[in-house]
């Protein structure tokens, strides 16, 4: 095996994670050198007219990595970071994603290039609406299907929505993550954060371990990260740490996680929750914790700080958090790591539920939804371990294998390679 390096961008981290596998699941050269790369790449222009009649230029993208088992599916994020590159190495982790949770689905994700904090809510608007006309061509409810991400929300989905539905007619299922009132699910907002907790709870119990003995600090405090909380606490899990963008807090004893939400939605942070002590927020990645929750940006556990790493479990609820250096770093320090592609593919796998029920017209009760997201998430949980297991490798690599395996079958049998 290949030895990671300091210095790999996004897709070459992702990549690096694939090629490990490659030959443990036996692919030839052909059929790996389709599966590596991408099938479609796009980058368009936004003019976009500010409300103050100025226009500024923006850059937005939609890769799509491979369609193998079924339409392309992947968020779209608003953040000044978000380029070709990054967007690039989320699709091929979305690729591993669908497959892994067995969910008739390929890889793709989108993003434009802008501090969404910059702009007014009509701005937003404006800019989402040409967006989606501009990839509007590439993209269909058997082709290529959207949903939040990053600073991207049910809002934001609509108006993608509306805007393709101008050009075809109304078409609910070309995105999910829609308001319920528009044909969203029930049951999507808390997806992710819900799956990541039902993978820990199943690998606590695999190791016998107490959720009310387990303590969790939690990097990111959005979507995912909030939900996560909110249901851990319910589970009995204590929260000593969360941080978000304004700073982060700690508290032995365990943060009022219901309250701690009225607080962050209020003021807009979680700092300064009565109750709590400030902490530095790198400084929470390296906290003595039994359980390292990373729910904010990628590749925010490195080499520079996996050896500081305290915790005994890391559940990646963000995508890519780990570098390949400090995965490694990790492995052999005997830490525990469930992969992003298994532990926050709650959201992908509502979304398939969403689609579904937008083709179907006709809408399931939450508890349905809670309940299927359960049997996928525990199915992949059990079958990620089990694999791991009888092949004497960690969770990653065999979350990988399984993933990777079924892409390839997959493109066989289609006549691919």
């Amino acid at each position: 095996m290949a030895e990671p390096r300091d210095d790999m961008t996004p897709f070459e981290a992702v990549t690096f994670f694939f090629d490990a596998v490659a030959d443990q699941v036996g692919l030839d050269d052909q059929t790996h050198a389709v599966l590596a790369g991408t099938y479609r790449e796009i980058r368009v222009q936004i003019a976009l007219r500010r409300d103050n009649g100025s226009v500024e230029t923006l850059y937005g993208y939609r890769v799509q990595h491979n369609g193998a088992r079924g339409p392309y599916k992947g968020g779209v994020r608003y953040h000044p970071h978000a380029d070709l590159e990054e967007v690039r190495a989320l699709a091929a982790l979305m690729t591993w994603k669908t497959a892994l949770v067995d969910v008739p689905f390929g890889g793709a994700k989108g993003g434009i290039s802008v501090d969404p904090t910059s702009l007014s809510m009509t701005e937003r608007e404006r800019m989402t609406r040409r967006f989606m006309g501009q990839v509007s061509y590439i993209v269909g409810v058997n082709r290529d299907i959207m949903a939040p991400d990053m600073n991207t929300n049910a809002q934001t989905m609509a108006w993608m929505m509306d805007a393709y539905g101008q050009r075809v007619g109304h078409t609910p299922a070309i995105v999910t993550g829609k308001p319920v009132a528009l044909g969203g699910s029930l049951g999507r907002e808390a997806a992710t954060g819900r799956g990541v907790v039902m993978v820990l709870d199943e690998l606590m119990r695999d190791d016998n371990r107490q959720p009310s003995e387990q303590t969790l600090a939690i990097q990111g405090f959005g979507n995912v990260g909030s939900w996560t909380a909110r249901l851990a606490s319910e589970q009995g899990y204590r929260i000593v740490a969360v941080s978000d963008v304004g700073g982060a807090i700690t508290s032995s004893a365990g943060l009022d996680i219901e309250h701690l939400v009225a607080h962050a939605r209020e003021s807009g942070s979680v700092v300064d929750f009565p109750g709590s002590e400030p902490l530095d927020p790198d400084e929470l990645l390296t906290l003595d914790v039994d359980v390292l929750i990373p729910a904010a940006l990628g590749e925010v556990i490195t080499k520079s700080n996996a050896d500081r790493v305290r915790a005994r479990y890391i559940i990646e609820a963000a995508n890519n958090p780990t570098t390949p250096v400090a995965d490694r770093m990790l492995a052999d320090a005997g830490v525990t790591i469930v992969p992003d592609i298994l532990a926050n593919a709650g959201g992908v796998t509502v979304s398939y539920f969403e689609w579904t029920q937008n083709i179907q017209q006709f809408s399931w009760d939450e508890s349905r939804v809670n309940d299927e997201l359960g049997r996928h998430m525990r199915s992949a949980y059990r079958q990620v371990r089990d694999y791991a297991d009888a092949q004497g490798c960690d969770l990653r690599h065999s979350a990988f294998a399984i993933a990777v395996q079924r892409v390839a079958d997959a493109a066989h049998l289609r006549g691919y390679v």
